[in-house]
């Protein structure tokens, strides 16, 4: 472990409570120059307020903060810039409508005289910072015009245009394809070998593996350990996260003869063409392929949320129709979209509100919300699916992104959803939750119900499915059954031919 004196950033007993709850307990990180060091934990373990305390978005109640050897104090966002610590968000922080070149001085302008921002510099800088990391960017064009990767890539630009010696990196990879991933690892390279420490959240630990050299595990608010990542197991660092063993569960399947839906010819332009599929009562059938075969649209259509071009979809013999969400709700189809905090909920408001979105004529009378019921049948749904913090009266937005998902799955199984359409079900959701998802999958499917998984985790497709269907350029290109269902066989089929 890297000696304080030598430390880039070292955080000793910092402390945070909001009001009577103490969400840090005396945490503390050793981070080396050029270093990347993984912040790991379940969600709700206090990643993002220590990340939010170090980049000062909030103050600490309690610790020291030392870069380079100098205590430093960080009560908001400027002492960290002055410090030399930035943040890369999740969701970015970025005006679409400005450039390249205005995101990346945004705040920090430069002027000719008092009054004119100097933009040709702006623009000069912006391409030299950015010669290392793409200097295919253009410089001129709005950034809501650049791929997440890029906008990504803007946001590390402007962290070094501030002379940042310290960036912490909040799951950078939650949108990004393999192709793009690979792009940053190169741009995480560059910057550590200029000697930028970097800290690293993710709940994909393969990355984490991959990138981090250590990383400090943090559980319910409090320091776990310190560990060398190439020296420590990967069961190991999942034990010290979530406090207890995960069992190594093998799929069990559920699937039996009866078709409950057929997916006939369904089209969609290019991005979805002519593909079939039979899906039986119990099964979890998983959808693989790459970034951009078609996945996601197939589920869409579906579901009814795009209109298909031609073909059609038929649940227990009887063929659809009307073309939109409300005809499939009532066909017994659900969707757990892709983009859970975008599509799938209201963030605002209560869990019980967001179960009863699509089914609240059961829990009204001539117009008018019978709130009790309501509350009493969320109750019911949230205790089956162990929503954690159990409390239904809460803003949904404020829970972790595992235990939204079961109420999404809680949202539907108040409907009488039938047929489960999951889209990335376990996408920035830590390693203790995933389990719990697989579990429910599984659980939906020795109800009876049928469930179609899209996911472009390889591991999660193969333990979660009885069969896989992968998708390539927008063509179901195989169908594989539990015997075949392998990496090598699911990829060998996704890549095109040379």
């Amino acid at each position: 472990m890297t000696s304080v004196s030598a430390a880039r950033l070292h955080l000793t007993d910092v402390t945070k409570s909001y009001g009577p709850i103490q969400v840090l307990h005396g945490v503390s990180l050793t981070v080396a120059p050029g270093e990347v060091h993984g912040l790991l934990g379940e969600n709700g373990a206090g990643k993002s307020t220590l990340l939010n305390v170090l980049c000062g978005v909030v103050p600490p109640d309690g610790g020291q903060i030392t870069v380079d050897g100098t205590a430093v104090t960080i009560a908001r966002p400027k002492d960290a810039a002055k410090a030399g610590i930035a943040m890369i968000h999740q969701e970015l922080q970025q005006v679409p409508e400005l450039t390249v070149a205005q995101n990346i001085f945004l705040g920090a302008s430069l002027r000719r005289g008092a009054i004119f921002v100097d933009r040709q510099t702006q623009e000069a800088e912006s391409r030299r910072l950015l010669a290392t990391l793409d200097p295919s960017i253009d410089v001129t064009a709005p950034i809501r015009d650049l791929r997440v990767a890029q906008r990504q890539i803007v946001e590390i630009a402007k962290a070094l245009r501030s002379n940042a010696r310290v960036i912490a990196m909040d799951e950078p990879t939650s949108s990004l394809t393999p192709k793009e991933f690979e792009r940053l690892v190169k741009v995480i390279q560059v910057l550590t070998a200029q000697g930028v420490s970097i800290i690293y959240v993710s709940h994909k630990m393969d990355e984490v593996y991959r990138l981090c050299q250590a990383a400090t595990i943090l559980r319910d608010g409090r320091f776990v350990t310190h560990v060398a990542l190439p020296q420590t197991p990967l069961s190991t660092v999942i034990e010290h996260m979530v406090g207890r063993e995960l069992a190594h569960a093998h799929h069990r399947s559920f699937a039996t003869d009866t078709v409950m839906m057929q997916v006939n010819a369904l089209s969609r332009g290019t991005a979805v063409r002519n593909a079939d599929l039979t899906l039986h009562q119990g099964e979890v059938l998983g959808i693989a392929g790459l970034v951009g075969s078609g996945r996601t649209e197939l589920l869409r259509l579906i579901a009814g949320v795009d209109r298909a071009d031609s073909g059609t979809v038929t649940v227990d013999g009887v063929t659809i129709s009307g073309a939109n969400p409300r005809a499939r709700i009532r066909a017994g189809l659900g969707l757990v979209p892709e983009e859970r905090k975008r599509d799938g909920i209201i963030r605002h408001r209560p869990i019980t509100a967001n179960i009863g979105l699509p089914a609240m004529s059961q829990f009204s009378r001539v117009g008018l919300i019978r709130k009790r019921a309501l509350h009493a049948r969320s109750q019911q749904l949230m205790r089956e699916v162990n929503l954690r913090p159990f409390d239904v009266t809460r803003a949904i937005g404020s829970f972790s992104g595992g235990n939204q998902q079961k109420a999404i799955i809680g949202r539907w199984l108040a409907a009488g959803t039938r047929i489960f359409l999951f889209d990335e079900p376990t996408r920035g959701i830590d390693v203790g939750a995933k389990a719990e998802i697989y579990d429910l999958i599984e659980t939906l499917a020795a109800q009876g119900c049928g469930v179609l998984v899209v996911s472009s985790e390889m591991p999660e497709v193969i333990r979660v499915s009885d069969r896989v269907l992968v998708m390539r350029e927008g063509r179901v290109a195989a169908s594989l059954n539990a015997g075949d269902i392998t990496e090598a066989a699911i990829a060998r089929h996704a890549i095109p031919a040379a």
